[in-house]
């Protein structure tokens, strides 16, 4: 507490201009579109717990899903988005729609009920194609925005992208904190996973480095809010 505090005190988290567009980093992890009335979450990855308990035998408690779609709930609750795009790994594997429970099949119904819903295509879940609502593509053009789920090395500014996961450290008199965070350089945004059951790789990863060639800066979810920190204070895992 005693860091966020000091954190809180020396950084301010806004919103930004990638494109032309403004972006709004929500402290649960989503992206606001404003002035397109959408919301942008990456990495789901619903279903996981019980991929892995069908895949390997590897049990574990089977309420990621649950937990993932109540954060999703949430936000939708509050910012009311007309369109919802869910960025890619929505599904930790191409059978995850078939395990959902009759209860978390009938919250993404009432979740989408009204709005234009769009899943791009992951690398868990690229063949996901019907019976879970909601329209499927590649990647989406919003504005001077392109949203996909991998991150391109040669994409044009504007891109919104997923897949990396992407977590900060930062360590102040021997105490760390490692969060979820959204990385950019004012060219292109890199989402952290929204998914409840997710793990996180670390932005100064070597997997970063071509993405972000002149630096970046993370945006770490911190309790209430986002805190935004230049890549000179992160630390490596």
């Amino acid at each position: 507490m005693a860091l966020g505090l000091r954190l809180e005190k020396t950084v301010k988290a806004a919103g930004l201009m990638l494109a032309g567009e403004t972006l709004t980093l929500d402290r649960t992890g989503a992206l606001w579109l404003e002035a397109h009335r959408t919301l942008v979450v990456s990495d789901l990855h619903l279903e996981k717990g019980s991929s892995f308990a069908e895949r390997s035998g590897q049990f574990l408690p089977p309420y990621d899903t649950r937990e993932t779609l109540s954060c999703l709930h949430e936000v939708i609750q509050r910012l009311d988005p007309t369109r919802v795009v869910a960025l890619g790994d929505s599904f930790h594997d191409a059978r995850g729609p078939e395990r959902l429970e009759p209860g978390d099949r009938a919250m993404v119904a009432a979740l989408q009920a009204g709005r234009d819903w769009v899943w791009i295509a992951g690398n868990h879940d690229a063949t996901v194609n019907e019976g879970i609502g909601g329209r499927y593509c590649e990647s989406l053009a919003i504005g001077g925005l392109t949203l996909r789920h991998e991150p391109a090395r040669d994409a044009a500014p504007g891109e919104i992208a997923g897949h990396l996961h992407p977590c900060g450290k930062v360590t102040m008199r021997g105490r760390s904190v490692r969060r979820r965070c959204f990385v950019t350089d004012e060219r292109r945004l890199v989402m952290p996973a929204f998914g409840a059951l997710t793990g996180g790789l670390n932005v100064r990863a070597a997997a970063f480095d071509p993405l972000f060639p002149q630096g970046f800066t993370a945006h770490l979810l911190g309790d209430g809010r986002v805190f935004a920190i230049g890549r000179a204070m992160l630390g490596k895992d």
